[in-house]
């Protein structure tokens, strides 16, 4: 019998509304966690770690993944300073695997973890829900944030529409579209202004999409080896959205770039996430032929769905609705589970979590971080559950 994928929740700390208590009530038995009051590029102290894993713990549950450890903007940039940041990241490392923590998630996304319009957008049965709608982007971009070489990358019918719609905006509507474009800092809900992007943006001038691969490849090339001795498995999560924004290079897009991650560091620690929605929000990336194709690097699942239109725009779905094919994926991944307990590998059981969900109910009640209420996700976790269990049993 194959086993279960194991069932896991993103929780963002002792300060996070969605309770380890709550949590609980969920069925997740593991803990996707961070920690964000450590500054990126800091090394994370074994102590710090341990007290996180006492309280996880104590809570009933096992430290399942890290998300995430973050990457330095010298590293991504490759700026001179970059070698001392990786240090620390190896540093860091060593002390999760000391603890007895080996998974880890990370991106490489230039400023912002994930970018969204907006983060309240009502469906048809009143549930809230994250969207990208791409007029909004747009019409942010060319005339808020300003940026010249915008003009340059949307057609005259794209900037039309990107006008007409901020001409729709109140002045208190284009103040929380800001605030939303600009609210995607990992483990946060702090969000830039305008003048603090534009000044990320001027250190990633020189930043194409050629010299951020290659930053990539050396981050990866250094840290790696050392992966591998202390069992850490590495898994490098996908764009979100899945396309350069703000003149910003994205390099982990496609199923082309995936490989491209594997390739520069070949080694059973170099994996990936695998994230349905980030993936899917592009039409062209076949998700069940990926999970064919590069199962075998996954170390990481974040099942979640988005619903595509026609304009670019894309909005959280439910978890087994949307655009994505979720029968499909999950079917794929348990073909996945069999091959690796046919070659004797020992991670069948790979960490997956009900990724994003809608605010429902009590969810309204509670200030939790946008697209992590308890509730939307408990729902989608137990259709997952389900598809799986069902699935399993036709096999």
């Amino acid at each position: 019998m194959i086993p279960d994928l194991e069932q896991t929740f993103r929780w963002y700390g002792p300060n996070d509304a969605a309770t380890l208590q709550a949590i609980s009530h969920t069925g997740a038995t593991g803990i996707v966690n961070a920690l964000h009051h450590i500054p990126t590029g800091e090394v994370w102290s074994l102590e710090e770690i341990q007290k996180r894993k006492a309280i996880i713990e104590t809570g009933g549950f096992k430290w399942s993944v890290v998300e995430s450890v973050n990457v330095h903007d010298s590293i991504k940039i490759g700026t001179a300073d970059r070698d001392r940041y990786i240090g620390n990241y190896i540093e860091t490392l060593k002390n999760l695997s000391a603890a007895g923590v080996t998974v880890v998630c990370y991106n490489f996304m230039p400023v912002l973890d994930w970018t969204r319009s907006d983060i309240d957008y009502r469906l048809q049965n009143g549930a809230s829900a994250l969207r990208f709608h791409a007029p909004a982007w747009r019409a942010f971009d060319l005339y808020i944030l300003e940026r010249p070489e915008a003009t340059n990358e949307f057609t005259a019918e794209e900037q039309q529409e990107a006008k007409g719609y901020l001409d729709t905006l109140s002045a208190d509507e284009i103040t929380l579209l800001t605030n939303n474009m600009m609210a995607g800092l990992p483990g946060t809900k702090d969000v830039l202004t305008v003048e603090q992007f534009k000044g990320f943006l001027k250190r990633y001038a020189d930043v194409n999409t050629a010299k951020l691969k290659a930053n990539m490849a050396y981050f990866l090339q250094a840290i790696i080896p050392d992966a591998e001795k202390l069992g850490i498995k590495m898994c490098v999560h996908p764009d979100d959205p899945p396309f350069p924004i703000f003149g910003l290079p994205r390099i982990v897009s496609t199923e082309h770039d995936l490989n491209e991650v594997v390739n520069a560091a070949p080694s059973q620690s170099n994996g990936l996430t695998f994230c349905t929605g980030s993936l899917g929000a592009r039409a062209d990336n076949d998700l069940p032929g990926i999970v064919e194709r590069l199962g075998q690097h996954f170390h990481f699942l974040h099942l979640r769905n988005v619903k595509r239109e026609a304009d670019g725009s894309f909005y959280e779905d439910s978890h087994l609705e949307g655009s994505t094919d979720m029968y499909a994926v999950m079917k794929a991944l348990i073909l996945e589970q069999q091959k690796r307990q046919a070659a004797g590998r020992t991670d069948i059981t790979i960490p997956m979590r009900p990724d994003h969900g809608h605010k429902l109910l009590d969810d309204f009640n509670h200030d939790t971080f946008p697209g992590y209420s308890v509730i939307g996700r408990l729902k989608g976790l137990a259709e997952l559950r389900g598809l799986e269990l069902g699935i399993k049993r036709s096999l």
